[in-house]
């Protein structure tokens, strides 16, 4: 006598992502909503900022390239020393300082380069700080996404120990939906941790180049200043 075949189609009906949550609990529910919003806020991240970082990078290349081709650096910083970039905010942090100690009479040299070089420091941290503002985000998601994903898995299971010890029967119908809503937030948190994970990283490293660039042009522009002085 030959054994009944198993429909798969229904248990793959039974085990669709839509079925798996509307039969889980409250709590998994929450942890399952949670982790697909902090999904959906980790590609709107990676979305905006990627555009973002990338367009300002390659503004802030043709600003420093336009820079050190101009002869007048006070007309050139009247015309763009206004424009909303990292690098253009830089050299209006210099200039101002600049400016702040050249006007009195006698002029403290040393003085002015250290302040000239701490105020640029400090101009080129701060937007760094300002573009990494929103990776902070991505990083927690990385990092607490899976261990939602984990609470959910030990609940699911949990219930499927409980359904097992209330029907006191094993076999795979009763224990099946408990551990696949269980393994479906685990899904979920890593489907929500991978892209943030993978995005910090490359965002980070575009930060840096960034960074660098405006390390460059702080240096560059610095050393011209200091020339300033002892020509003046």
């Amino acid at each position: 006598m030959t054994a009944p075949l198993v429909d798969l189609s229904a248990h793959a009906a039974t085990l669709s992502p839509y079925t798996l949550f509307m039969q889980a609990d409250l709590v998994v529910k929450g942890v399952m909503v949670g982790l697909a919003l902090a999904s959906i806020w980790t590609w709107t991240i990676i979305i905006g900022f990627g555009f973002s970082v990338g367009r300002t990078a390659k503004k802030c290349q043709q600003f420093e390239q336009e820079f050190w081709r101009t002869d007048d650096i006070d007309r050139f910083y009247e015309t763009r020393g206004k424009e909303e970039l990292p690098i253009a905010r830089v050299l209006a942090a210099g200039i101002t300082e600049w400016r702040r100690s050249t006007r009195n009479k006698v002029v403290d040299r040393e003085g002015v380069r250290d302040r000239i070089s701490t105020t640029l420091s400090s101009a080129v941290g701060g937007e760094v700080d300002r573009l990494s503002d929103r990776l902070n985000i991505l990083a927690t998601i990385g990092a607490v996404a899976p261990f939602v994903g984990l609470f959910g898995t030990v609940w699911g299971i949990m219930r499927s120990f409980t359904a097992i010890a209330a029907q006191q029967n094993s076999s795979l119908a009763v224990v099946a939906p408990g551990i696949a809503e269980a393994l479906f937030a685990t899904a979920i948190g890593l489907f929500a941790a991978i892209p943030a994970v993978i995005a910090y990283n490359r965002f980070s490293h575009r930060i840096n180049k960034v960074e660098s660039g405006l390390n460059r042009f702080s240096d560059g522009f610095y050393s011209m200043l200091s020339r300033e002085l002892e020509q003046g």
